[in-house]
């Protein structure tokens, strides 16, 4: 059983929050969404502030702690989310999905932007959950990490397979089982995130790219490279381009792609370690090629001939954004249908074609070539079975393997 206990941040930990409000995932707009990978490290502020006002501890209950559900009674579900991250209409005023939802159910959904990065939403709503109280949502999105960290505090309630028949049916294989929530009991992707390798074609002027060793050891490429200062997903990439695999390694294999990455920098192999701000840099062919998230690449090749992406024989990294239902939360039962709801194929597709991220749904592929063609043949938004097959995740790190390796990762990065 975990506790939580409100600790002060490592040095490292402030380091990796940092970069990614500078320019990792945080520093996103747009389809190049606002997420932060600090792996677990908390707002800065937040635990002081916390651990001021006493809060004690909260173990973990099985299946987290549930309220009465009101869901008959009160025809509403409260969702936050990310921002920009659901469709919107030509007015940019309304997001056709939900009022579908409502308009079959019933339900009003009241959708609100309120997550702009893990750590902060995490700071916001921890006060209610250690307390034992309603956080006033019904869904919550967090990305893989911090969803892993809830539901090992028992933050959030088991979910009703009963109220998900599509959702199960329509789950992608290659999100079924995370080592965080097997099975899904506590939780459902809302988009999949790819990390691939991206390249300029003009500035490769010949040059083969297909792996992470291409990057790191064709010396053409020196000074051109880069690599994310998103731990998980460079690590990641690395591990498996060594034959490893990042669901399960070990400190010494931690220690391995560290010490490769640092004699490339060493050399001047890697240019620099990027968040977001990478998509400069390819585009106007500083970087020859670059690890990138796939959401980012959709767009970078709508807009220039000459990037382009592979994935290396030896897989890429896939991480999630998730829908959960917190303790205490009034309408549950309105939350799983809404949940249910998105793992319609119809309705993925609808959301998919808006923010050109991986869908987690089967069958998608059909109902988006009605909207977009080009998007339904995207294996970055809808990936085949090879494709799938290819796909790896980083394992869940226990908070001193946290600390230790985002003090590496930043030793390695100059951050």
């Amino acid at each position: 059983m975990e506790q939580y206990e409100p600790d002060r941040l490592t040095p490292a930990q402030v380091a990796a929050m940092r970069r990614s409000f500078r320019n990792g995932r945080a520093a996103m707009t747009r389809r190049s969404l606002l997420r932060a990978s600090a792996g677990g490290a908390l707002a800065v502020g937040g635990l002081g502030a916390l651990s001021a006002c006493g809060i004690p501890a909260a173990g973990r209950t099985q299946g987290g702690t549930s309220a009465e559900d009101h869901s008959k009674q009160e025809k509403v579900v409260n969702f936050s989310n990310w921002t920009e991250y659901i469709d919107l209409d030509d007015s940019g005023k309304h997001h056709p999905t939900l009022e579908t939802f409502a308009k079959r159910t019933g339900i009003q959904v009241k959708y609100t932007e309120d997550i702009n990065d893990n750590n902060e939403f995490f700071a916001k709503i921890k006060p209610q959950l250690a307390a034992g109280q309603d956080t006033g949502r019904d869904i919550v999105v967090l990305t893989d990490w911090l969803a892993a960290r809830m539901i090992r505090l028992g933050w959030v309630q088991k979910l009703d397979p009963s109220n998900l028949p599509h959702a199960y049916t329509n789950l992608s294989a290659q999100f079924r089982n995370p080592d965080w929530d097997p099975g899904r009991a506590y939780s459902y992707p809302w988009q999949g995130i790819s990390t691939v390798i991206a390249y300029n074609k003009k500035a490769l002027d010949g040059i083969e790219v297909k792996s992470i060793s291409d990057l790191l050891d064709n010396p053409k490429l020196k000074g051109r490279v880069g690599f994310l200062s998103e731990m998980r997903d460079s690590i990641g990439m690395t591990l498996l381009d060594m034959g490893k695999d990042p669901a399960n390694f070990t400190d010494d294999d931690f220690d391995a792609v560290t010490a490769r990455l640092q004699k490339a920098v060493d050399k001047g192999q890697i240019r620099r370690f990027t968040g977001n701000d990478y998509t400069s840099d390819l585009t106007k062919g500083d970087f020859a090629a670059c690890v990138a998230w796939a959401g980012d690449v959709v767009q970078l090749k709508a807009d220039s001939p000459d990037v382009d992406f592979v994935i290396p024989d030896s897989g890429y990294m896939t991480s999630s954004d998730n829908m959960l239902i917190p303790n205490r939360a009034r309408h549950k039962t309105n939350a799983e249908r809404l949940i249910d709801f998105y793992y319609e194929p119809q309705q993925a597709a609808a959301l998919a074609a808006y923010i050109n991220y991986v869908s987690p749904v089967d069958g998608v592929k059909p109902y988006l070539a009605k909207i977009d063609k080009n998007a339904a043949n995207n294996p970055l938004i809808v990936p085949d079975k090879a494709m799938q097959a290819k796909s790896h995740a980083f394992r869940s790190l226990s908070q001193k393997e946290e600390t230790a390796y985002e003090e590496k990762f930043a030793k390695l990065t100059g951050a």
